[in-house]
């Protein structure tokens, strides 16, 4: 992923472009374009709107009527086809009167979410131009034309325009575009049916009108004038010239360079980045002068509406005028620039481009944004996490933040760490580390980089490859419990399959019984079907847990039983038939034993009924909970089991809620950041509260056990429904443990809690709970959880 940080791709998009004063007089009708037109003529064609590094959001095909008269063009309409095309099926119907000297703006498709609005628009389409060669044709009626070539000279066509490597045109066709570049007639108020000779390749201008070639005198500029004191730049789609400053690192399209000579506003940012779309010709240390536009760049295109953008230079000319040093790197930490403590924004809600607040000082997102393209180092940078699959690594200056008890950072109700930031390999590559190992450049030293912006969130880019210090972080091992002791564990096993191979069983295996101190009762989140992500229809699953369980005693460890219920084909959430579902297992050498019931069913719910003795049980065990209720939709369905300690009965429910999938991320562009999957976890939560509820009312000395993967923090309205108040409230067994400790998942760099275990009060006395770290702080993990186990002592009802 994060090699496409840059990645330039032509998403598809049209706009059609400007208007100027439409009035309701006389009508002209335009002769046909057997020789230059008059009249009304195609001023500007733009194909890029939308795409990557687009100045504009829509494709627009601009119109300038040069006659002495308004000309109506009610019932006219803008054709479009591809390069070699015949069909004329995508137009754009005009309507209205334009004036004397009048431009006319005809807005099409977007390709994507990348650049600013265009002006108001006086017609509006579909249209969906080519963002390097096409066809374009104006014409007196909205009948398609039907010609491949000479279109020119057909019936109604008022003015033609072919570009790039159209095949057809007036004469030979204009120059090939890009998405920042537009086909712009030199002189607007002049046709000689030669598109090759009168049109230019130039920035995107709707709505400008000109007697000149479109060639504006740039505005002179430094670094920080462009970069301003907002997210986005005062000079946005400006030409400005003079830009100086130290190339400082070069990517495979473009360089950021550096004003060695900083004004006095630490808010203002004095690296930029030159887009050149193909290898730069500059090197590092070059001293070079630009000319560009400044352009907003939003990276993701139409699936990072979210993100922030990037402030750069698009089709620069660069000189170099010398070589010189880049500039010694802005520290970020202590001795130089420190992030803000814990807020990432508390400006009032809404889009932090157009608020008008920023606070460097205080809001770590407007921090970071007065850094960006800057050339940073941070003096021995701690991980806080483990290098993902992404090559992403977070790391914190020294003193940041409520660290964990083994060098993580600790993400908190009121504190987000704001002082992290992902290294990203675009310019080199990034080595595994681990949470607590220290970062250097090579021979020691501040690590060097620039600083981008991408998927979410702020970028450091090393120009030389890390090295790591060893902070010495062993996995952790569990104790086990003792002869009198139940201990039940809750572990994510990362859409286990069989397809996944001996390894991730084995290395599952050698966790459950080293790591785990092989439990009595385990419950299993993101097990997966018999063929895994194969959509076949079957949605058993007892090849894959027969294979854990076989790998464990391959391990040295006991057999294991397991107990399921097969869920409804591709109702449940995860990968396309992958039918992830949750399960138990349980050892068969304890005196653990697992209180069969027939009856449950993938949609039939488990009920609480009594024994003889008025003493709760399932009226299923395995049964499910609650399973037609919709907060269950496309989300795993909770399983119950009733188990037997000792003769004493033991209530257990294994959870997998839903994901965080669609929430705002903590770095985007809208804050704060929504978390629009948080309601339906609460709906879950109630269900299963509810449920527990029905079991306590029956006996409130029952021994329960509510444990799993909820995917939300111990502080969430999720956990508080699911504790409940008064003398049937749950023990969150996370919130028990000093705050260093809280975390079973680390995601970009933040430790936090996702899987919980909550008892039953009556279950207090003489437990012990353990988070057992040895996954989410390794970059070489069989699970991205961390998995936990309480060891407790079931009790009879009448002793509390």
């Amino acid at each position: 992923m994060s090699a496409q940080n840059r990645s330039r791709r032509r998403l598809g998009a049209l706009v059609v472009t400007s208007s100027l004063l439409l009035s309701g007089a006389a009508v002209i009708a335009a002769a046909p374009a057997l020789a230059a037109s008059s009249t009304v003529v195609i001023t500007e064609v733009y194909g890029g709107g939308g795409n990557s590094g687009a100045p504009y959001t829509n494709d627009f095909v601009e119109l300038t009527n040069n006659s002495d008269a308004p000309v109506d063009v009610t019932g006219w309409s803008i054709q479009y086809a591809s390069s070699a095309g015949t069909s004329w099926a995508n137009k754009i119907t005009l309507s209205g009167t334009i004036a004397p000297g009048g431009v006319y703006l005809a807005q099409g498709a977007s390709g994507g979410a990348n650049g600013q609005p265009l002006p108001a628009a006086d017609a509006t389409g579909s249209v969906n131009l080519s963002a390097t060669s096409g066809k374009v044709a104006l014409v007196t009626s909205t009948t398609s034309l039907t010609c491949a070539t000479g279109c020119a000279s057909a019936d109604g066509v008022v003015d033609f325009v072919g570009y790039g490597a159209a095949n057809d045109a007036e004469t030979s066709p204009a120059p090939g575009l890009s998405n920042t570049t537009s086909a712009t007639r030199k002189d607007p108020t002049k046709d000689g049916d030669n598109n090759a000779a009168e049109f230019a390749a130039e920035n995107p201008s709707p709505k400008t009108l000109t007697s000149t070639p479109p060639d504006p005198d740039p505005v002179d500029a430094k670094i920080h004038d462009i970069q301003g004191t907002a997210h986005r730049s005062p000079l946005a789609g400006k030409l400005v010239g003079n830009v100086t400053g130290v190339v400082t690192a070069k990517s495979a399209n473009g360089f950021w360079f550096q004003d060695p000579q900083p004004d006095d506003d630490p808010a203002t940012s004095e690296g930029l980045f030159v887009f050149t779309s193909s290898v730069p010709t500059v090197s590092v240390g070059d001293v070079v002068t630009v000319r560009g536009t400044v352009a907003e760049f939003r990276p993701g295109g139409s699936g990072g509406t979210d993100n922030l953008t990037t402030t750069e230079l698009t089709n620069p000319t660069v000189t170099v005028t010398g070589t010189g040093s880049v500039p010694a790197p802005t520290i970020v930490g202590p001795g130089g620039r420190v992030p803000p403590s814990t807020v990432i924004d508390d400006d009032s809600s809404g889009d932090v481009e157009t608020t008008g607040t920023f606070e460097p000082a205080t809001d770590g997102l407007d921090f970071w944004e007065s850094l960006e393209g800057m050339w940073l180092g941070i003096d021995q940078a701690q991980a806080t996490g483990p290098t993902s699959s992404f090559r992403e690594l977070s790391v914190v200056p020294v003193g940041s933040g409520l660290r964990t008890v083994r060098g993580g950072i600790l993400l908190q109700q009121t504190d987000s760490n704001p002082e992290r930031v992902l290294l990203d390999d675009v310019l080199t590559p990034i080595p595994d580390a681990k949470t607590g190992d220290t970062v250097t450049a090579p021979g020691g030293g501040p690590l060097t980089g620039v600083l981008d912006y991408a998927f979410g969130n702020f970028k450091f880019l090393p120009t030389q490859t890390p090295v790591v210090v060893d902070g010495q972080v062993a996995r952790e091992k569990s104790k086990a419990s003792s002869p009198l002791q139940v201990s039940v564990a809750t572990f994510n096993v990362e859409n286990l399959d069989p397809s996944d191979g001996a390894a991730k069983f084995d290395g599952l295996a050698q966790a459950v019984v080293r790591n785990l101190a092989s439990p009595d009762i385990l419950g299993l989140e993101e097990v997966q079907d018999n063929d895994g992500a194969v959509n076949s229809g079957s949605t058993g699953a007892d090849l894959t847990l027969t294979m854990l369980a076989d790998a464990i005693r391959r391990a040295g460890g006991p057999k294991y039983a397991w107990r399921q219920i097969d869920p409804v084909n591709n109702a449940e959430g995860g990968e396309p038939g992958g039918n992830i579902r949750v399960a138990f297992m349980y050892r068969t050498d304890r005196p653990v034993k697992f209180v069969d019931r027939a009856g449950g069913g993938p949609t039939t719910p488990t009920t609480i009924v009594t024994d003889k003795f008025g003493r709760p049980q399932l009226s299923s065990s395995p049964g499910r909970v609650d399973p037609t209720n919709p907060a269950w939709a496309a989300t795993r369905v909770p399983l119950a089991g009733e188990f037997s300690w000792h003769g004493q009965s033991l209530f257990v429910v294994v959870n997998h809620f839903s994901s965080k999938g669609g929430d705002d991320p903590l770095w985007g562009r809208f804050q704060p950041p929504v978390q629009s999957s948080a309601p339906k976890r609460h709906q879950q939560a109630q269900a299963v509260r509810g449920f527990v509820d029905q079991i306590l009312a029956k006996d409130k000395g029952a021994n329960v056990v509510v444990l799993g993967d909820l995917n939300d923090f111990d502080f969430s309205r999720t956990a508080d429904i699911l504790v409940g108040s008064g003398r049937t409230s749950l023990i969150n067994l996370p919130r028990t443990l000093p705050a260093k400790e809280r975390y079973s998942y680390v995601f970009e760099g933040n430790s936090q809690i996702l899987d919980q275990i909550l008892m039953s009060q009556n279950l207090r006395p003489g437990f012990s709970y353990d988070i057992v770290h040895m996954n989410s702080e390794f970059p070489d993990q069989i699970s991205d959880h961390d998995p936990q186990v309480v060891r407790i002592t079931p009790l009879p009802s009448w002793y509390r």
